[in-house]
C-alpha cells in the first residue's frame, strides 16, 4: 500500500505560517528545496487542501520556465506538473481535471482507495485544516517535519487541534544549511 507522508515546514514554536498564511519568516537554505526534491523522487502524487493547492498553482506549474530558475526549482516544477494532485475541498470547482482528483465527501474511503492503487508514495504539503482531518482519521503514515531556527510567536499552527495522542518513531534526521533540521517519523503502531 502506498504511504501518505506529510511534508511540512514549521517554526520552533510550532507555526507553519504567519497569521495571514504567509511564509516570509522562513529562511530556507539553498539545499532545502534540493532536499524536498529528494523526497519527490519516491512520490508520484501530491495531496493538499484547497488553499495550499491554490498557492502551489500560482507558482510551480511555470516555475521551470523562469529565466533565473534554479536547478532545484526546475526539478520540483517538473515533478509538480507530472504528479497526480489530490485536492481535499468542499468548495473547489475546477474545470480542468487532468491529473487532478477533487475529494469533497467520503474522504476516508477515497483516500484508502487511492493508497491501495499502484504507484509511489503520496506527499501531503502543508494544509493545516486538511491535516487535522486526515490525522484524526489515522490516514497519515509518515512525517517529514522541517524545523526552522526561528520563533514566530503567533501564526497558523499544525498540531494544536489534534484529538488523540499519536506515538511516533524517528526514522532519520538531516541538518540543512541554514540551521533547518528535517525530522522523519513514522507512526508507531
Amino acid at each position: 500500500m502506498r504511504k501518505l507522508i506529510l511534508l511540512v515546514h514549521t517554526s520552533l514554536d510550532g507555526f507553519v505560517a504567519g497569521e495571514k498564511g504567509e511564509f516570509d519568516n522562513f529562511n530556507p537554505g539553498a539545499d532545502n528545496l534540493e532536499f524536498v526534491c529528494s523526497l519527490t523522487e519516491k512520490a508520484d502524487a501530491a495531496l493538499v487542501g484547497r488553499v495550499s493547492y491554490q498557492m502551489l498553482e500560482r507558482f510551480w506549474p511555470t516555475a521551470h520556465t523562469r529565466p533565473n530558475a534554479t536547478t532545484s526549482e526546475i526539478k520540483y516544477s517538473n515533478w509538480y506538473n507530472s504528479a497526480a494532485k489530490i485536492i481535499i475541498s468542499k468548495t473547489l470547482t475546477e474545470t480542468n481535471l487532468d491529473n487532478k482528483t477533487i475529494i469533497s465527501e467520503d474522504i476516508f474511503d477515497k483516500i484508502i482507495e487511492i493508497k491501495r492503487q499502484p504507484g509511489k508514495d503520496i506527499l501531503m504539503f502543508g494544509s493545516p485544516t486538511t491535516f487535522q482531518y486526515l490525522v484524526d482519521l489515522n490516514l497519515i503514515d509518515d512525517y517529514w517535519i522541517i524545523v526552522y531556527p526561528v520563533f514566530f510567536g503567533k501564526g497558523i499552527t499544525l498540531f494544536s487541534l489534534m484529538k488523540d495522542k499519536i506515538k511516533l518513531k524517528v526514522l532519520s534526521t538531516k541538518q540543512l544549511s541554514n540551521g533547518e533540521i528535517a525530522l522523519n517519523y513514522t507512526v508507531d503502531k
